[in-house]
């Protein structure tokens, strides 16, 4: 079977099973505080298993595509290294919220397995939870009973805690799991060595292929257990490793849905797989990678520098630097393996398809830019050898410095080094990189308490598309902590506050009865929950309130978001169809859009967008909102879905004339609302992106009034009441031509500062010296010192310089007495620059230093004979 087949036998077989089949939802995650990327097929369920949402169907199956790239075996850089680990994989599964249980998963499990897949059934051991006397936990008898009327009793293992007892995470719904395994090795090894003593002890042919999660409780925030009112299904089955089993290979990396990718990185690199270890590595890497990178692309999520961006930025860049040290690949190659993972993939995933030459483009750029930065990286490592030539050890910070900054890798810079006889301090780097997951672990530290709950409410409604003010009963309330303190979150049955979703920020304001009055900081949603985050818990939770926005911000933030819509529409209509919002943020000071195309965009085009805008403001287009659509039917009226965004089974959709959107979003009633719309700035977001930012109504007219005073001003100034243009105009050709005259002056100046210089020679031990205080600048005082070098032999010349009341050393020696001497400026001005209180550094031949006291110039100029004498 290809893995197509394979796949689409699995939705089909529990579409028989009355399952509704559902498609994969985004790779990245947007709405989840606890997570950056679905790393489980359960993600996209969580609502329903923590009761925050009503499923509409009891019976799902789906693929779901995940990325893990932190955790036991699923550490980025340990990925490729062996042959059945991934960063993006696909996860199969079936899912019952309230309906079949144990029975109905097990059977339908060992169905799909043995007589549709047809897989041995010799091969098949299963594991079940043994239990856990700590949390009062008896062995799942159940689940053992029921296995027995498909499998052997010895070949139903027990399994302990860690193995069999699947919890979402420190809190919330878990329960014991039954793990189906599969022995693939050779018959001579099965009778060599039982396999039920290789289950779960990482032998590479003996694998788990599906975990059946049996969700029976709730893991509180205190560590206890309780019962859950529903017994729900969560099973998970890797795709990648069930292609291998039922394509007969003993890798992941064998199986079809790589070897296209794999054939295309031959023909790119020249190299073959399966013949030496190391290219082997690298070819996985690159084939596991660029799924990772593509599929995170097409969800929305752009290499950049800090977030889950930061993690695509790095998968990318650990594939370019395998491709660039071990295949000897100096060009960009991974953009090229995209046409290939779309014909692999692009019809059951159409964001590949619809994507292929975005998603190209960006990652073309992205790897363009790294590999001018491994350049950068190569020099700096260079000149720190060069500049440190007694050097037995490259420190771990500096290899640190490097991996982080220019992303080399530390063996990379171990093998550069080892070129030059030198080690690195593998223990000092491995030191830093703790460091810095421990600064990340404390950047995003949390602890979310447990609910209180005050009365059961499972639908919060929103009703701020109408009302800024309304009445509020808390249904629940719980403590959080994280870096910024102590706070709590309050859920009320209904709310006129929008929760910060779809780049608009949240609402703020107060709630209050005759009692208290209570600030809202921030309103967040988190799953389902529409959370209202205050500082202070209210004294009487369980009594009434008047919830009220502040009219002001929420009226500033709806002008931006509303010009967002327009300012899409006109970028499609000036620049072309392939612009497409990449990103937004939506708040009452700003607005930023991010869309793609390739090229920055000129003044004339920023200034016609600007222009189309205004006219659209002003042509009073009255808002036609629909709530409650379809998606289908809003897809047909042509509504815009961004890639990357979940979107329900009815959506909402905002028209303001040719602009339609499927937003949730607050908008202002009419166009003419926003009042003025004024581009501030045109930049490079990342690979592929442009970004815009923009102002609107009060905050814009504000920017008006004030460059019309700066205006003004400048007229003053200028004395020209008539054309200031033209008078800075003059102003600028006056500098020009006072800046060439002082540039002849100065030349001049250096002509007789060099003749001067080179009568001030002094001979030390056959070594020609010159020590001189100059006040030239320094960049003349270079080119000065690199000429008498090769005027003078044997020249050591040094030369103190003032500029803005700051000192600094130039040292030049000739090459011959760099050899003869042993002479090195780069040490000796580390040493001279504590004589003005600062620091510098520099090559053998030619290194400079700043400090900070002017009156240490003399000393250090003394004390560099000590040098020579």
């Amino acid at each position: 079977m290809t893995s197509k087949e394979i796949r689409q036998t699995f939705l089909d077989f529990f579409k028989s099973k009355h399952h509704t089949v559902v498609p994969s939802a985004p790779i990245v995650l947007k709405e989840d505080p606890t997570l950056m990327f679905s790393n489980s097929g359960m993600t996209q369920f969580k609502d329903f298993f923590l009761g925050y949402k009503d499923p509409k169907n009891r019976r799902i199956a789906d693929t779901q595509k995940c990325l893990r790239v932190s955790g036991k075996h699923n550490d980025l850089d340990d990925v490729g290294k062996d042959t059945y680990h991934h960063t993006m994989f696909e996860m199969l599964g079936n899912w019952s919220f309230g309906d079949y249980f144990k029975k109905e998963a097990i059977a339908w499990a060992w169905e799909l397995l043995t007589e549709v897949y047809k897989i041995p059934k010799d091969w098949l051991y299963v594991t079940i939870f043994e239990g856990d006397n700590g949390e009062g936990l008896a062995r799942d008898a159940e689940a053992f009973n029921l296995w027995k009327e498909h499998i052997s009793e010895d070949r139903i293992l027990l399994g302990n805690k860690k193995d069999n007892f699947w919890e979402m995470g420190d809190t919330g719904p878990c329960g014991p799991c039954s793990e189906i395994h599969v022995d693939i090795r050779p018959n001579e090894e099965k009778e060599k060595t039982d396999g039920k003593s290789l289950v779960n002890n990482d032998h590479p042919q003996v694998i788990e292929v599906w975990n059946l999660v049996f969700m029976e409780f709730f893991r509180k925030a205190d560590g206890t257990l309780e019962k859950l009112p529903e017994q729900n299904v969560d099973t998970g089955m890797g795709f990648e490793r069930l292609c291998m089993i039922l394509q007969g290979k003993t890798s992941n990396y064998d199986t079809d849905i790589f070897t296209s990718l794999i054939a295309k990185i031959e023909e790119i690199s020249g190299y073959k797989y399966g013949k030496d270890t190391l290219v082997d590595v690298a070819f996985r890497v690159l084939a596991d990678h660029v799924r990772a990178i593509a599929f995170s692309i097409a969800d929305g999520q752009l290499p950049s520098n800090s977030g889950a961006g930061y993690v695509i930025r790095r998968i990318l860049r650990r594939a370019t630097g395998y491709a660039y040290r071990i295949l000897s690949m100096k060009e960009p190659v991974l953009y090229k393996l995209v046409p290939v993972l779309n014909a692999q993939m692009g019809e059951f995933f159409p964001e590949i398809a619809k994507q292929e030459k975005f998603i190209s483009e960006v990652i073309k750029e992205e790897e363009s830019g790294f590999l001018r930065t491994l350049d950068q990286g190569l020099a700096r490592l260079a000149n720190f050898m060069e500049t440190n030539p007694d050097l037995k050890v490259i420190p771990g910070d500096v290899v640190f410095e490097l991996y982080d900054t220019y992303g080399f890798p530390s063996d990379l810079s171990q093998i550069i080094a080892e070129d030059h006889g030198i080690a690195i301090d593998e223990k000092g780097f491995e030191k830093e990189m703790e460091k810095q997951k421990e600064r990340s672990k404390s950047a995003v530290a949390f602890r979310n308490y447990d609910w209180t709950v005050l009365t059961e409410d499972a639908v919060e409604e929103f009703v701020g598309y109408d009302f800024l003010e309304t009445h509020v009963k808390i249904t629940r309330y719980r403590k959080v902590e994280n870096k910024e303190g102590e706070f709590y979150q309050l859920v009320f049955q209904v709310t006129p506050f929008y929760a910060e979703s779809g780049g608009q920020i949240g609402d703020t304001g107060y709630i209050e009865n005759s009692n208290e009055k209570i600030e809202i900081l921030n309103t967040k949603k988190e799953n389902n929950l529409i959370v209202h985050i205050v500082k202070e818990l209210p004294k009487y939770p369980e009594f009434p309130f008047n919830a009220v926005v502040d009219a002001k911000k929420r009226e500033a933030i709806t002008k931006n978001h509303s010009a967002t819509h327009l300012l899409h529409e006109t970028l499609r209509e000036i620049l072309g169809k392939h612009v497409e919002q990449k990103g937004s943020y939506v708040g009452a000071d700003y607005l930023r859009f991010d869309f793609s195309h390739f090229s920055k965009m000129t003044a004339e085009e920023v200034l016609q967008v600007e222009v189309e805008v205004n006219r659209k403001i002003n042509e009073h287009i009255n808002l036609e909102e629909n709530r409650g659509v379809p998606f289908k039917t809003a897809i047909d009226m042509g509504a815009t879905a961004l890639f990357g965004e979940k979107y329900g089974d009815v959506v909402r959709v905002i028209k303001f004339g040719d602009s339609i959107e499927l937003c949730g979003g607050t908008h202002v009633k009419n166009t003419q609302e926003i009042i003025f719309f004024k581009i501030i700035s045109e930049s490079s977001s990342s690979a592929g992106i442009r970004r815009i930012e923009a102002i609107t109504g009060e905050v814009g007219i504000n920017f008006l009034k004030e460059r019309l005073s700066q205006y003004y001003a400048l007229k003053t100034l200028l004395k020209s009441a008539e054309d200031p243009i033209k008078s800075v105009e003059k102003l600028i050709s006056d500098n020009d031509r006072l800046k060439k005259q002082v540039e002849q002056l100065l030349k001049e100046k250096a002509i007789r500062e060099k003749s001067l210089w080179k009568n001030s020679v002094t001979t030390f031990n056959s070594i020609n010296y010159i020590g001189i205080i100059s006040d030239l600048n320094n960049t003349i005082v270079k080119d000065l010192i690199f000429q008498l070098k090769k005027e003078i032999p044997l020249l050591f010349i040094i030369v103190g310089t003032k500029t803005d009341e700051k000192p600094t050393l130039s040292i030049g020696i000739s090459d011959d007495l760099v050899t003869s001497k042993n002479l090195h400026a780069g040490n000796i001005v580390k040493e001279l620059a504590k004589e003005i209180e600062g620091g510098g550094g520099g090559q053998s031949s030619f290194a400079t230093a700043g400090g900070n006291d002017i009156s240490g110039l003399d000393r250090a100029i003394r004390k560099s004979r000590s040098y020579i004498e």
